[in-house]
């Protein structure tokens, strides 16, 4: 970097405690409005907000071909209920027609929805602790800061967005499988998960034809929309978070010119 007159110093340094006294205090209230309308829409509580409201109770059809037809209750953070009609194709016979559904004493967990909610509650914690007219000192302590709650705010999107892989036979074993009534047959699998905006119902069907097995994979799925507003706020904010970041790595980039904090201040 190229010598810095002192006019110039003198300029960033007007230019930095402005964007610590009103551009920090600024992102940060938009970013608590973010997260606190995030949790709003959760249909479980999300630490303090929402805490006395119902887990909400939705209905969705899943829809695909004629192979599978799906129509289930979301409640909370799992599925209380669900129709299930599955017709697979079977080589050199008829169709395997499967009929079932989730019991209401043991609903399917969808644990995505407990994790989001939870790393949403870490953010939303972190950006509490630190108020309007909290001082930070330098660029450093804000970048800091920010990206404590960006991490913990990507991390509710994650859980959201990418279902954790599983193998068939953790599929088949699954605690929630105990909830399929009348149970499905060994060589069927299924799984519901979140993917970004979408419930997804998989059934994976393990066919032997001529002595060799394969897997057929089927999918029904539909659209939650109180997780698409989510993924829209959370990814708001992080934009919003990260252009701040990118100001703040700017003046970083002189801190061997220019001193950049608020020392000198705290002593007056």
């Amino acid at each position: 970097m190229g010598e810095v007159s002192p006019a110039e110093l003198a300029s960033l340094q007007r230019e930095f405690d402005w964007l610590l006294d009103t551009e920090v205090p600024t992102v940060l209230a938009q970013l608590r409005a973010a997260v606190r309308e995030a949790a709003a829409k959760f249909p479980v509580p999300v630490g303090e907000h929402n805490a006395e409201r119902p887990d909400l109770s939705d209905k969705f059809v899943l829809t695909n071909t004629d192979q599978l037809k799906v129509v289930v209750t979301l409640t909370g953070d799992a599925i209380s209920a669900a129709d299930i009609n599955l017709k697979l194709p079977r080589p050199h016979g008829k169709d395997a027609y499967h009929n079932t559904g989730v019991r209401e004493d043991l609903p399917w967990t969808l644990q995505q929805v407990q994790d989001a909610a939870n790393h949403l509650h870490l953010a939303s914690d972190t950006l509490a602790n630190q108020g309007d007219d909290y001082p930070f000192a330098s660029a450093a302590e804000v970048t800091a800061f920010l990206t404590t709650a960006m991490n913990a705010l990507l991390r509710a999107r994650t859980a959201l967005v990418v279902p954790k892989k599983r193998s068939l036979e953790e599929l088949v074993s699954s605690k929630n499988v105990a909830a399929l009534v009348p149970p499905l047959p060994r060589e069927v699998a299924v799984s519901f998960y979140l993917q970004s905006w979408r419930l997804i119902f998989a059934v994976y069907h393990m066919v032997t034809d001529k002595g060799v097995s394969r897997f057929d994979r089927y999918q029904a799925e539909c659209v939650v929309p109180w997780v698409n507003d989510v993924l829209l706020l959370i990814t708001v904010a992080l934009q919003t978070g990260q252009q701040l970041r990118d100001k703040l790595d700017i003046f970083q980039q002189y801190k061997q010119e220019i001193r950049l904090d608020r020392l000198d201040k705290a002593k007056e």
